[in-house]
């Protein structure tokens, strides 16, 4: 009987980060061994980071990693280990798995399919290999397979599928199945963004295919936010005859997370308890978020985040995002392994004298750094709700007035134009010189402290430009740009409910307000614009389906969301907003990349600048019954 051990890791890398991804790599070679683990699957592109970019272009970087391969076959005596790598051959980029057995290299699979669809761009750098090819390529003096093939390591015959080749209909493990090669694994090194539900759609495509195709299938993914927008939930999943013999709790904290199963490969296998691993949306939110930011903060060398806390939803997410953060890292990490990472190490002598709850707040004061920033429109109300939040996670909570900046900008323009401004005649003057007037100081703060400044705004605002460039926009990463504000207001009664955090009761108590408008004219957000969930349900339709103003129309209207009036008033409203404010869209700070889509014109959404904002369609939609 053939029974042994396999595995998959996934791991934490950084693009051109040569030190730590070979030695995160190394680290997983060795964990596999002390399991007794004899294959090992690692991520795609796992030696130069899936996110270099136009610099898988230079001619220097894919040799650079070629050259870590025998350091990497040194560490493998014993098992069978995939690492990925691009390699040039014949004037070309490929996206490459080399496998390695027992210190030797044996051979190179060439990914076959690749991904240019939402955020990714992979034909701009690489060429897939044709289906069915098989070459060799010299290296280091000796020729080695090249292509599409299969390997002979551990007793066991190995193909492959990088990623994307498992997404498509005409994949790469059906050709094998039609050949009749009667493999016993199948590795997947992957580098697969994350997105919500996107880890059921994985399991789907994994699981059943090993039981129609015969073969062991072992799936291994990035973890971590590697580049700076896209996050890797560090999926790992081993099947075998459909059954999902074991799986990773996603989003950890490590830079290596190793998964193993013991396989049967001439019987059923033993199936044991899996991984806890809920994929509700409000979890996969705060897992995959907290994660993305604590490996920005550290990979940046940030000492701290810094904050404008102004007591509504928005502010209030990303805070909470930084609370979580700190209680994961602890529970994962610990206290002293925690503060390596983010380079911090000389906080553990005092911290370490803490416990529970004392050690999360007082941690919670060197991470996150706050400001309410009032002005004479600032209500009580919004104060309060900054104050205790910032106080129940333990962030340091400043607060000042900046009414004497602001009125010294209106005094000058005052001046210049030789006339009093009024709300009457300036309203969007006078809201946005407040919002304006917060970033010099907050900036200034930012400085000093050594942080990251956050920004946060979210995505419905991007939609419609319900902004201020340079205000409350300011900040060098915008951790919720990728999720629309009803979302977020309802992710925030969850928070309170069910990660109980009982301040948020403030905040999930208030009407969403830029508070930029005296108290008197009572101003809410969804006055200025339309309810948040009709701008979600047009977004959906309008953004990621692309579809015309009458179409979005037609769709809605059989929901019944609205009056057919009042409907056709907030499409029509959405569109124009939409269309004039792509130059806000171009400048929001990078945001991390959490749905099945976004707004931001560097990732997955480009519009042009400059358009026909729709006008004749939106002439059309006028006259729709």
């Amino acid at each position: 009987m053939r029974e042994m051990i396999v595995a998959g890791a996934a791991l934490n890398q950084t693009p051109m980060q040569w030190e730590e991804n070979v030695a995160n790599i190394k680290r997983a070679i060795r964990e596999a061994k002390d399991a007794n683990v004899k294959i090992l699957c690692l991520p795609e592109l796992c030696i130069t980071g899936y996110g270099c970019e136009d610099w898988f272009l230079s001619d220097w970087l894919a040799d650079k990693a070629l050259s870590f391969l025998p350091e990497i076959a040194a560490e493998t005596e014993g098992i069978a280990v995939c690492v990925g790598l691009p390699m040039w051959k014949k004037g070309k980029l490929y996206n490459v798995a080399a496998l390695i057995n027992e210190q030797e290299v044996v051979g190179f699979y060439a990914k076959q399919h690749l991904a240019n669809e939402g955020v990714h761009y992979e034909p701009r750098w690489f060429t897939a290999w044709p289906e069915g090819k098989q070459s060799s390529i010299e290296w280091n003096g000796r020729h080695y397979h090249f292509g599409d093939d299969f390997f002979e390591v551990q007793g066991l015959k190995v193909g492959f599928e990088i990623c994307e080749d498992a997404w498509v209909e005409d994949r790469p493990a059906k050709h094998y199945f039609e050949r009749g090669w009667e493999l016993d694994v199948v590795l997947n090194p992957s580098a697969s963004h994350f997105a919500f539900g996107k880890s059921l759609i994985r399991e789907d495509l994994i699981v059943p295919a090993s039981k129609q195709y015969g073969f062991t299938y072992i799936y291994a993914n990035l973890l971590g936010n590697e580049a700076g927008r896209m996050i890797y939930d560090g999926d790992i999943f081993i099947a075998q005859q459909g059954k999902l013999l074991q799986r990773s709790s996603r989003m950890s904290f490590k830079n290596v997370d190793l998964i193993t199963a013991k396989v049967n490969f001439d019987g059923e296998s033993e199936q044991p308890e899996l991984n806890p691993d809920p994929k509700d949306k409000n979890t996969e939110f705060i897992k995959a978020s907290s994660l993305a930011m604590f490996d920005y903060l550290r990979k940046t060398w940030s000492k701290c985040f810094v904050l404008s806390l102004s007591g509504g939803a928005d502010s209030s997410t990303c805070a909470v995002l930084v609370g979580e953060l700190v209680q994961r890292g602890l529970r994962e990490l610990g206290l002293k392994r925690f503060l390596e990472k983010i380079h911090r190490e000389d906080l553990f002598s005092a911290l370490s004298q803490l416990k529970g709850e004392d050690l999360r707040k007082a941690l919670g004061k060197e991470v996150l750094v706050t400001a309410y920033q009032g002005t004479v429109n600032s209500s009580d109300d919004t104060f309060n709700s900054a104050k205790a939040l910032a106080e129940e996670i333990g962030a340091n909570f400043h607060h000042w007035l900046i009414d004497e900046e602001v009125n010294s900008y209106t005094d000058k323009v005052e001046k210049a134009l030789g006339r009093k401004l009024s709300w009457e005649q300036d309203d969007i003057a006078l809201q946005n010189i407040q919002a304006r007037s917060r970033a010099p100081i907050i900036w200034m703060l930012t400085n000093v402290t050594g942080g990251l400044l956050l920004t946060t705004s979210n995505r419905s605002e991007g939609d419609v430009g319900y902004a201020t460039m340079d205000g409350d926009t300011s900040g060098s990463i915008a951790p919720i740009a990728g999720v629309d504000k009803y979302f977020v207001l309802n992710w925030l009664q969850w928070a309170e409910d069910t990660l109980g955090y009982q301040s948020l009761n403030h905040v999930n108590n208030l009407n969403p307000s830029a508070e930029l408008r005296p108290l008197e004219r009572v101003q809410t957000d969804e006055d200025d614009l339309m309810p948040y969930f009709v701008i979600q349900a047009i977004e959906r339709l309008a953004i990621k389906e692309r579809k015309s103003p009458q179409q979005v129309y037609q769709e809605l209207s059989e929901e019944a969301l609205e009056p057919a009036d009042l409907l056709k008033l907030h499409i029509t409203k959405f569109f124009r907003l939409w269309s004039r404010n792509q130059w806000k869209r171009e400048r929001i700070a990078p945001s991390f990349h959490l749905d099945d889509f976004n707004v931001d014109s560097r990732t997955w959404c480009r519009f042009p600048i400059i358009s026909g904002s729709f006008q004749q369609e939106l002439k059309a939609l006028e006259n729709l019954p």
